[in-house]
């Protein structure tokens, strides 16, 4: 029977609905034994010198337990290594700090798992270390598929597209759950529809915006995420020296708000500006088009780029979206006529935890 030891860092939405996946999972497989070794949220941990965890009564054991407030984050891929035994570190943080020790768990033999966009889109340089410490000799496996799309085999498809033989020849998709909800709302093939500021309003009650809207609207969220995916791509694996920095971004933001660190100060102001808007929605309409904010990885030309693009009505990112769905057309050799498309719901903590759970599965 397989045994696979579980370190997770970070129990908010998504970790705390992994664990619940994981624990039913470990209650069923008859194939793999799945034990919890550690737990942490950012105030404490629980550690027992990799001793099993009640992986069911972990959120309780949190809350009664005084757990452990002296582990160092840089010691753990020193403390989590099990002679003779696997052991996966499952991220579900979005820290630059975890994120950077990437390299340090991967050469330990610890595999590393994780939604956190940081690691891969950040310096090429921290992308190497990673690729190099998976690489080498007992270096542990580095899986990321939540990073993108959630839980859509967005990058399990382009692994397998590349690694099959493959031409990748362009990338395209509206990769933002929030840019999509706010943009399948506000532009549609009638032409009509609520304000601006309104949508962006009622996303943010939702819950589909971050508290400062303007943290969606400036499109560095799908900067992060073409950086990814640009890196499977071996042509533009060195191609993005700052990661997402170096992606061409169109921001939303209107410039007058751009200072304002207030997102309910942001949300009561950007009514001003639903006249541009509204002129550039009218636009589109004349044109027979509808606006999608969308990510592009031109690789011929080695463009890559996030911006509000116009597309026909009858176009598939015109058509096919709901909601806060993601979807994403991959244009290739092979898939020339038609591209292959991948679309579903793209945000959500349990399609999210859903993504990292199939990472797991792929360990076994």
């Amino acid at each position: 029977m397989t045994v696979i030891n579980v370190a997770v860092i970070g129990v908010g939405l998504v970790g705390k609905e992994f664990l619940n996946q994981l624990a039913t999972f470990a209650s069923t497989s008859q194939t793999s034994k799945i034990q919890l070794i550690y737990a942490s949220n950012s105030k404490k941990a629980l550690w027992n010198d990799n001793k099993p965890l009640n992986i069911s009564g972990w959120s309780q054991a949190l809350l009664d337990d005084p757990g452990r407030s002296d582990i160092e984050l840089s010691s753990l891929p020193r403390i989590l290594k099990v002679p003779n035994a696997r052991t996966v570190v499952v991220d579900n943080t979005s820290s630059d700090v975890v994120a950077a020790l990437y390299p340090a768990f991967l050469r330990a033999g610890l595999d590393v798992i994780t939604p956190n966009k940081k690691a891969y889109s950040s310096s090429l340089e921290l992308y190497q270390s990673i690729s190099e410490a998976s690489a080498a000799e007992g270096g542990g496996r580095f899986l990321n598929e939540s990073t993108v799309g959630a839980g859509l085999p967005i990058i399990s498809t382009l692994k397998d597209l590349v690694a099959t033989g493959d031409e990748i020849v362009k990338i395209e998709g509206v990769l933002s759950g929030t840019l999509s909800y706010i943009f399948n709302e506000f532009s549609t093939p009638s032409g009509q529809g609520p304000s601006f500021s309104s949508i962006v309003a009622q996303a943010r009650e939702k819950g589909y915006t971050e508290p400062h809207p303007g943290d969606d609207l400036n499109g560095a969220d799908v900067a992060r995420k073409l950086t990814i995916l640009s890196r499977l791509i071996p042509q533009l694996r060195s191609h993005l020296p700052e990661g997402y920095k170096s992606v061409s971004i169109t921001s939303l933001v209107p410039p007058a708000l751009s200072s304002i660190t207030s997102g309910d100060e942001f949300i009561a102001r950007l009514p001003e500006f639903d006249s541009e808007f509204e002129k550039l929605r009218e636009d589109t309409k004349k044109e027979g088009k509808v606006l999608r904010y969308a990510g592009v990885i031109d690789v011929q030309n080695k463009v890559v780029k996030a911006a509000l693009e116009k597309y026909p009505v009858d176009h598939a990112f015109a058509t096919s979206l709901q909601g806060s769905d993601n979807i994403i057309a991959f244009h290739t050799k092979r898939y020339g006529a038609r591209p292959l498309i991948v679309q579903g719901a793209g945000a959500g903590a349990a399609v999210t935890a859903m993504g990292v759970m199939s990472d797991l599965l792929k360990l076994l």
